[in-house]
């Protein structure tokens, strides 16, 4: 199988994963290990356009396939939750900033209270499925926030 569409499936199973993971709780951040974490700034601006920036910090280690911090953002008004992009990680065991800006389609979104949910994922190869990339996770965290106008 060429290397696109092999890479494709496995991000569409990743993303499928995400969407059925559990959720933190509110304003928590769950992490798979004490110094693997990953945290959502309280404000986050919202474009006359709708665009969405959600930024934070994230510290991650011995990862062995691509890892990325995705972000999704929710409005108690609506059980829709949007994708706000992903930001390639450096999991080197340092603090590092993260920062994700897209514009959901359709843009629904609206100023005030919201809440953000922060994943860091590795899609991590495994030997015995021919190195297909499976996703692991390695911290998560679900914050109440304000969408604020940029």
């Amino acid at each position: 199988m060429p290397l696109r569409p092999a890479l494709a499936t496995a991000v569409g199973a990743a993303l499928l994963l995400l969407v059925a993971a559990p959720s933190a709780p509110a304003d928590s951040d769950a992490k798979a290990a004490p110094e693997e974490t990953v945290t959502v700034d309280s404000k986050v601006p919202l474009a006359e356009d709708g665009t969405v920036t959600v930024s934070g910090t994230y510290t991650c280690r011995d990862s062995k396939g691509p890892t990325f911090v995705s972000a999704s953002v929710g409005q108690q008004a609506s059980a829709n939750r949007y994708s706000i992009g992903g930001t390639l990680a450096e999991c080197d065991g340092k603090k590092h900033r993260w920062q994700n800006k897209s514009l959901p389609s359709p843009a629904t979104l609206e100023h005030g209270k919201a809440d953000v949910e922060a994943t860091i994922v590795e899609l991590f190869p495994v030997e015995g499925l021919g190195g297909l990339p499976m996703p692991r996770f390695h911290a998560v965290a679900k914050k109440n926030i304000t969408l604020s106008k940029a």
